[in-house]
């Protein structure tokens, strides 16, 4: 990954995925705010140019767009503050192309201008996270297409090193070691999971992300990464169709009061 640089100051970095449906379809799914909150974060907006897009990260964690061009089902652009204070302006740009055999090409284009090299690793870190938002988005079409999900996001917390964060907390939810296509399932004493290993990956910035059948069908993403002594491990239930609202009504609590008990953010309350 590398940031491109061209003349006059302008910066960018490209990421782009491969997915089935049609121009309309995949349009649906990166350009609505119920699109968007399917396979990213909950969203909502404005559909307009001018108009406002906001993502939900979590608690003060918001962020918001302003749309600068809006083409369906092929183009739209935005423009946000998200670098900081006194940072430039981060122009991000969605492309959706058709390809043939029934599937669009999604690129996404993050780019800003700058007279250094101040911002390179901000751009590097937003486009290092896309393809892992993009597995969860190819799922979504394939198996999911137009269905409203349901969702809700967990926060574990240990301590560093990520390897031994990472492993306590696959190990306590029967997902250590999983390979492709595993069929795994949790364990006693924790709320009901069970489903196909869709990706996996290692490292210092490790993720699972899993096709579930229960407690209702859809996907959870599990990943980790190392910020101030810290290892974050957010987990993020995606479930579509009929069941999805009455089992995130039914599991949240159970699965926020375990996570409380064993991966506590810092100043959470007890359970």
């Amino acid at each position: 990954m590398s940031v491109k640089k061209e003349e006059f100051g302008r910066r960018s970095v490209q990421v782009e995925v491969e997915v089935p449906g049609t121009p309309e379809e995949v349009w649906q799914a990166i350009a609505t705010g119920p699109g968007v909150s399917s396979w990213f974060v909950p969203t909502e907006g404005e559909e307009r140019i001018g108009g406002a897009v906001t993502a939900h990260f979590g608690p003060g964690m918001d962020s918001t767009a302003t749309i600068t061009a809006w083409d369906p089902p092929r183009r739209f652009a935005a423009e946000s503050p998200d670098l900081g204070p006194n940072a430039p302006t981060l122009a991000t740009e969605w492309v959706v192309e058709a390809r043939s055999g029934g599937t669009c090409v999604v690129r996404v284009v993050h780019s800003l201008f700058a007279s250094s090299d101040d911002w390179d690793d901000q751009l590097e870190s937003i486009e290092s996270g896309w393809p892992a938002f993009f597995r969860i988005l190819r799922l979504y079409l394939k198996h999911f297409r137009g269905e409203r999900c349901s969702t809700f996001q967990l926060m574990g917390v240990a301590p560093e090193p990520v390897s031994k964060a990472w492993d306590a907390l696959t190990g306590s939810l029967g997902l250590g070691g999983a390979t492709l296509g595993q069929r795994r399932n949790t364990p006693a004493g924790v709320p009901p999971l069970s489903g196909v290993v869709e990706a996996v990956r290692e490292g210092n910035q490790p993720y699972e992300l899993l096709l579930l059948d229960e407690p209702a069908p859809g996907a959870v993403f599990l990943n980790a990464c190392a910020m101030g002594g810290q290892v974050y491990m957010p987990i993020s239930f995606y479930l579509y169709g009929a069941r999805a609202a009455a089992a995130v009504a039914r599991d949240e609590p159970a699965w926020r009061a375990w996570m409380n008990q064993h991966f506590p953010s810092p100043g959470a309350a007890s359970v």
